[in-house]
């Protein structure tokens, strides 16, 4: 990071980058190679639920943030440390609904390149965006930081700071 950390978390918006790289790639292959065309109908409707969650997740998210007056995008510095609503399950809850609405698109249109490419997506964002950005809250925020990383899971169910 050539920057600050404390101004800024990336240079690059990586997440939403990412995630429509990994829906562009999908629906490619999908077109290319297609896999899947065989699941039952129950796990069609599940992938459309688990996609309309994690939309509900990104929007429930940002308007938590927009509320908060902070930063939504990746490559901006936050201004106040958000730890409600969403934020109090999981550090990352846009990042989980993109994840979960990746894995979605692939169980509900039978599109199973999407199931790999998701877990892709969220590793590549851990590492390229979200170790930056805990960094940057870090410096930002102190203490109010590292409580709050110690109390909530990065992703979902594991506590603390390598959940």
């Amino acid at each position: 990071m050539t920057e600050d950390v404390f101004t800024r978390p990336n240079t690059l918006p990586w997440p939403p980058l990412i995630f429509a790289a990994a829906w562009i790639l999908g629906f490619a292959l999908q077109n290319v190679a297609p896999i899947g065309d065989a699941l039952p109908r129950w796990v069609l409707l599940c992938g459309r639920v688990v996609a309309a969650a994690g939309i509900a997740l990104d929007l429930w998210a940002m308007a938590v943030m927009t509320a908060a007056h902070t930063n939504i995008m990746p490559n901006h510095g936050a201004r106040r440390l958000v730890t409600s609503g969403p934020f109090a399950l999981t550090r990352n809850p846009i990042y989980l609904g993109n994840t979960l609405v990746t894995l979605g698109i692939g169980l509900g249109l039978d599109a199973l390149w999407f199931i790999p490419l998701a877990v892709a997506a969220a590793v590549l964002v851990e590492r390229l965006a979200i170790r930056r950005e805990e960094a940057h809250l870090a410096a930002r925020f102190g203490a109010e930081w590292t409580a709050y990383a110690a109390a909530t899971p990065r992703w979902l169910g594991v506590r603390g700071r390598a959940g």
